[in-house]
């Protein structure tokens, strides 16, 4: 007897989120118009559902089932690319069963990229006005790096729908995203009046940290390619390569106070 699609837990009544079977998930709110997030907020205070649904264990467990494999396939593919057959491999379910949970591949998409914003932008929202600025906006770009090691799928992903010209989370960007670095520029403007850290443009100073960090996961094969037999070292190299570029560039007198860090030729 061939196993039944949906599990106990799956059936409609039993579905926390009051969505009928075979029905969209809840509306994201991307363009929200709610209180810009704090220092201490949420990433994506204002990319978040309107409200939350509760599931089960089984629908837990089968939506992460389905999110990474969409990870994997999107992050590879593209939205274009990839396919609910291929989500659903990835899944070990079922095509109409990963359908009960989401109606499209676009419903996925957009989803999983509203899920994973307060894991991707963590790193930035730990940025806060500490006693010694260099060290706190050096531990940001540590943060930075380290989830580039950890998480290159979910920068690809963010990368692929930038470059289309983000249609899924462009409301976000301007709004929640914006906020965020707002928020977080104006701190570094803080240190800048203060004397604290040399004069910088705030904004460009994050963008840059982004793009020296979000390259070693979006271009890793180049990184690797080019560095050869040195690739296997190649986040620490990086890390101590960055942390002294940005102590030059933050320190009021130009020089870098960790001048004696270690950048000798790789052993």
């Amino acid at each position: 007897m061939a196993d039944p699609i949906l599990a106990p837990e799956d059936t409609p009544q039993s579905r926390p989120d009051g969505v009928a079977d075979g029905g969209a998930p809840p509306a994201l709110s991307l363009g929200s118009t709610a209180a810009a997030p704090g220092p201490g907020d949420g990433a994506a205070a204002a990319l978040k559902p309107a409200t939350k649904p509760q599931f089960t264990r089984i629908q837990r467990e089968k939506r992460a089932a389905i999110f990474d494999a969409a990870l994997d396939a999107f992050a590879e593919y593209g939205l274009d690319g990839a396919t609910l057959d291929q989500i659903a491999r990835g899944a070990g379910l079922s095509k109409p069963n990963v359908i009960y949970y989401f109606d499209s591949k676009v419903a996925i998409y957009t989803e999983l990229l509203e899920s994973l914003l307060d894991v991707w932008l963590a790193p930035l929202v730990a940025l806060g006005d500490g006693p010694d600025p260099v060290a706190e906006f050096l531990a940001y770009v540590d943060r930075k790096l380290e989830m580039s090691r950890t998480h290159p799928r979910e920068s690809r992903l963010f990368a692929r729908e930038v470059l289309h010209g983000a249609p899924h989370i462009g409301a976000g960007l301007s709004g929640g995203l914006k906020d965020l670095v707002d928020a977080k520029a104006a701190i570094i403007d803080g240190w800048v009046s203060a004397g604290q850290v040399a004069p910088v443009d705030a904004h460009h100073l994050i963008f840059s940290v982004w793009a020296t960090t979000q390259h070693y996961a979006d271009f890793d094969v180049q990184v690797q390619a080019v560095l050869g037999p040195r690739a296997g070292n190649r986040f620490e190299d990086a890390a101590r390569q960055l942390a002294a570029m940005y102590r030059a560039t933050l320190t009021p007198d130009g020089a870098a106070k960790g001048a004696s860090d270690p950048l000798d030729s790789p052993a």
